[in-house]
């Protein structure tokens, strides 16, 4: 079985963020590192700061639709609950 990934990429600590969802997280966070994204580009956010895995694609749906639409604010507590000094956690992602 294939994982699923929801993330968030963040430009520095409180800054620029940016949700997605992906089959492939290090290679989605290698095309953002390389401007393939508009805005992740533009707001320089290159920073893999959170992620989790889903056995299922429809529950890594619902859930970064679910984050999508909350507060900038609960994102950020998301963030500091597992990863407070914001550290680029790109070597944790399993292979």
């Amino acid at each position: 079985m294939m994982a699923h990934f929801v993330y968030i990429m963040a430009s520095r600590p409180n800054g620029a963020i940016y949700t997605g969802r992906t089959r492939d997280l290090l290679k989605r966070v290698e095309a953002h590192r390389a401007g393939m994204s508009t805005h992740t580009s533009k707001y320089q956010i290159n920073k893999l700061v959170w992620f989790e895995v889903h056995d299922e694609f429809e529950t890594s749906l619902r859930r970064e639709r679910s984050i999508k639409g909350w507060q900038r604010a609960w994102k950020i507590d998301l963030i500091m609950q597992s990863n407070p000094h914001w550290q680029d956690l790109t070597a944790d992602v399993p292979h």
